[in-house]
């Protein structure tokens, strides 16, 4: 799993503010500032045209004086009874029915879902996926066409004849809804990880095995396990004389003895939530002179780059932070660090496909040439390779070193050197690619922080299709809530092509090269001199300018996506959901407001 952008300390994220990047908070206040100025603006040039500017001035500073002296004196009990309507209405939409639809989906999926290779992976992203998925769908519904309807039976006149106010309206069915979001996710969530658990669940057998741990009368072991969920395991033997099988597909098992046999136990590790220490990463090229980036082998994703094979080129991370705490206890008693490696390979000829390339790793104190002996390693393609480094290790001249005292420098750092052996093939690697794997972090409390990254991704659509279905009809509401949440999942895009990032200009010029079938970065003839390009990109700009607006406003909802980390077996970080929460409460705070002032326009609230 590849993390492009760096995760910020929270503090950083929400108050920053400098010329490069203003924070979460700075940018959400300028926003509403923004969004509250535009408004005021608008109201005043409808109110007069409609009424003239003494009396639209007078009725704006009337909403708007009044607007916030109610938003200021909400009565908790009030929403709360207005939340428990919209509960109501929620059952009796028999909104339960998507639980039994899960279930369902749950039951029958494991006739589909198989395979040999990493088979958590594939059961997480599934169960968050669909889970995800038929929340929103479900929130969606629920939401967006509550206040139409209730518009449309006239039920909304009862409400708002009691001493009830448009805002706590708005907050009442966000928080009502949202409620019964919550019991659902919750209920699929124990139906998910109960399904993970038993579909990972398995064990092997070891056929005609009677013997003792030291094998049979002649000492010979069982070479592998039955053939089990697709796959079997070799038998090995440690230096105690204890058997275990080898790990395979992303787990292993131990092997024990009852009453003469062996038994196999459950698989180990098939959930994890590693917990990784990532370093800065830097690059050396073929004549072992370092620069900033390794060499391009012509991929379109720019982030990973790579290095080349029987040279002197390396990828060095350097890490902070090593002391004892950082180390781990081994099953022999001794001290280890734990590295974890990806390697991504790049082959300019293909000789034996099965061969692996080979490359070698090596700690290395900072600015000195003190090195450990090389470990030689077959690059395991885009796979997870787990690296032990013990505390008592050899250098280059095979003398004893110590890890902590003779590798980790004065500042806790530590450097890991990679490099390809293999002439003209190439290891690809960015800064993600390797880390120090600290202790490990819970499982079901990382499956926890999933399903909570899914709530605020939940309870962020009801408040747009509640804030939409104030004014909007329910289909004309369910359509402006759907493209609110598309922009959001492609928000980065979004903001690329509005500013002028994006290959292919903007919607004009990408709509001519469309229907010429130009190419997207080739130039057009007499570019500087042609007025209809002139006005096409005039109106480019315009366009552009809007959606740059409007993307200031956009809630990114991949941000809130975690089911990559779970599936591959990764922590979430707490900060990250720190953020979420705190993105979560921005949004619903702003619409709540713009909800109250839009419900303010209709005559029945007012």
């Amino acid at each position: 799993m590849i993390l492009e952008k760096p995760l910020l300390p929270y503090f950083e994220w929400l108050l920053q503010f400098d010329k490069t990047r203003w924070g979460a908070l700075p940018h959400f206040l300028l926003t509403l500032l923004v969004i509250a100025i535009a408004t005021l603006l608008l109201s005043l040039l409808v109110g007069t045209v409609l009424y003239g500017p003494l009396k639209a001035g007078d009725k704006v500073y009337r909403v708007v004086v009044n607007g916030f002296r109610e938003l200021f004196s909400l009565s908790f009990r009030r929403v709360w009874a207005l939340a428990r309507l919209a509960i109501q209405e929620s059952l009796r939409g028999r909104v339960l029915i998507a639980v039994a639809v899960f279930v369902l989906l749950l039951l029958f999926a494991g006739w589909f879902l198989k395979t040999e290779r990493e088979p958590a992976r594939l059961y997480f992203s599934f169960v968050l996926t669909a889970t995800s998925f038929l929340g929103l769908f479900v929130a969606l519904l629920l939401a967006v066409f509550s206040l139409p309807n209730d518009f449309k039976s006239k039920t909304i006149y009862t409400v708002l004849t009691k001493p009830v106010r448009a805002g706590e309206v708005v907050i009442g069915r966000i928080l009502g809804f949202s409620l019964v979001g919550t019991v659902l996710l919750a209920i699929m969530g124990v139906c998910s990880y109960l399904f993970v658990v038993r579909a990972l669940d398995h064990t092997h057998t070891v056929v005609g095995s009677v013997l003792a741990k030291g094998g049979d009368a002649e000492g010979n072991l069982p070479e592998t396990t039955s053939l089990d969920k697709g796959h079997r395991h070799t038998i090995q033997q440690d230096d105690d004389g204890h058997l275990f099988a080898e790990f395979a597909h992303d787990h292993d098992h131990h092997v024990g003895e009852s009453n003469g046999r062996l038994v196999v136990s459950s698989p180990h590790e098939t959930i994890r939530a590693r917990v990784p220490r990532g370093g800065t990463l830097r690059f050396k090229d073929r004549q072992g002179v370092q620069v900033a980036r390794g060499v391009s082998v012509g991929k379109e994703w720019g982030y990973r780059s790579f290095i080349e094979g029987g040279t002197q080129a390396a990828a060095i991370w350097t890490f902070d932070g090593i002391d004892e705490k950082t180390l781990h206890d081994e099953d022999d008693g001794g001290e280890a660090l734990r590295l974890e490696l990806v390697v991504r390979v790049f082959r300019t000829w293909k000789a034996d496909i099965n061969t692996p390339v080979q490359g070698v790793i090596q700690l290395k104190r900072p600015g000195s040439d003190l090195k450990t002996a090389p470990e030689f390693f077959s690059a395991k393609d885009a796979t997870i390779d787990q690296r032990y480094f013990p505390r008592t290790l050899t250098d280059t001249n095979n003398q004893p070193i110590d890890l902590l005292d003779d590798l980790v420098d004065e500042q806790g750092q530590i450097e890991v050197v990679v490099q390809c052996l293999d002439r003209s093939q190439y290891f690809g690697f960015a800064q993600g690619d390797c880390y120090v794997r600290m202790k490990e972090g819970s499982p079901l409390w990382n499956f926890t922080k999933a399903y909570i990254s899914m709530w605020v991704q939940m309870v962020l659509v009801i408040a747009i299709a509640v804030t939409g279905s104030t004014v909007l009809s329910g289909p004309i509401a369910m359509m402006f809530t759907v493209s609110f949440i598309l922009l959001g999942f492609y928000r980065e895009f979004f903001v690329r092509v509005a500013r002028g990032i994006q290959e292919g200009g903007g919607p004009v010029e990408s709509l001519v090269r469309l229907v010429t079938q130009m190419n997207l970065t080739a130039g057009f003839r007499g570019e500087s001199e042609t007025t209809s390009l002139w006005i096409m990109r005039s109106v480019d700009s315009v366009f552009l300018g809007a959606m740059e607006l409007l993307a200031n406003v956009l809630p990114d909802f991949g941000e809130f996506n975690a089911t990559k980390y779970v599936a591959y077996g990764f922590d979430i970080p707490a900060n990250q959901i720190a953020q979420q929460l705190t993105m979560g409460a921005a949004y619903v705070i702003g619409l709540s407001i713009v909800g109250y002032f839009l419900l303010r326009t209709r005559e029945v609230a007012k």
